[in-house]
């Protein structure tokens, strides 16, 4: 079991329906805490949850791992991936053993509160080289390697001004390259239709490649103007997300569709509330995409 590859533990997280569930990452409501926020989206009615390392340190200072298994337990949630909250991990810099011990520190963590997935954003916007992404690839590998011993995925997520990985091309070419059991893409549909990115790179997906998506809507104004802050629910802006579902479908990719928001009107807004209004505008779109 410890060496099993991600391939294989994966349906663990969330089930195979056949179709892709909706469900929330804990940042969208992030100003409400670990259990607030899990227990407003459970009246909700959501039931696939994805959680941040922040909230869980902060629930942490005053509680135990255990007890926060029983909050995700206790109100029939299923935690399908988890932002590990390490930088550094994938491009080349001088605090990568530091970061790679983080890294399995969390991976412990997660894997205890039964993850099989966790994900880090190449976040970076220093300056690098062609050699470098050969130093990356061997990174990706060492991820892979740790995560391996609990077991879980380590997902690689592209962002759209990160000077090193920044397009789905970049990152599949990479991934392939490491060519690690453990090591997964994931997409970010907010990165990928306000970035570098066009709709046909996602023909280069191959079937059952893709190991998580985050769900969101990119607005209607300059890219040159946004950020994470203008992110919007699933259906609120000019993306073609149902295009790109069906797009997903075709490429094998059944799992959830995570909806991650930065705005204060979400972080700061009431769980229950927040919830109930992106379930309403998300799953129309997914029901119109037909997956």
């Amino acid at each position: 079991m410890l060496l099993a590859p991600a391939a294989q533990i994966a349906p663990r997280a969330g089930g195979s329906t056949g179709k892709m569930p909706l469900c929330l990452h804990q940042y969208t409501s992030a100003n409400a805490g670990f259990r607030a926020s899990l227990e407003g989206w459970a009246r909700a009615g959501i039931q696939n949850v994805e959680i941040t390392f922040a909230l869980l340190d902060e629930f942490l200072k005053t509680d135990s791992l255990a007890a926060a298994g029983r909050v995700i337990s206790d109100l029939g949630l299923t935690p399908v991936s988890a932002a590990c909250g390490v930088t550094g991990l994938w491009e080349p810099n001088p605090n990568r053993a530091a970061a790679l011990d983080t890294l399995k520190k969390r991976a412990g963590m997660f894997a205890a509160l039964g993850l099989v997935k966790i994900y880090a954003p190449a976040t970076t916007t220093g300056k690098f080289t062609l050699d470098d992404y050969k130093a990356g690839v061997q990174n990706m590998r060492d991820v892979g390697e740790i995560v391996r011993q609990f077991p879980m995925a380590a997902m690689v997520e592209f962002v759209r001004a990160s000077t090193f990985i920044s397009t789905l091309t970049t990152l599949l070419k990479m991934t392939r390259e490491a060519g690690h059991p453990n090591l997964r893409p994931m997409l970010d549909c907010y990165h990928f239709w306000s970035g570098l990115g066009k709709f046909e790179d996602l023909d280069l997906l191959r079937p059952g490649e893709l190991a998580h998506v985050h769900f969101q809507d990119v607005p209607d104004m300059p890219r040159e103007l946004l950020d994470n802050a203008t992110r919007l629910i699933p259906g609120d802006g000019i993306s073609p997300l149902e295009r790109i579902l069906r797009k997903l479908s075709e490429k094998g990719y059944t799992g959830p569709l995570s909806v991650e928001l930065f705005l204060p009107e979400f972080q700061q807004g009431d769980p229950y509330e927040v919830a109930r209004r992106i379930r309403g505008k998300a799953e129309a779109v997914i029901r119109r995409a037909g997956v």
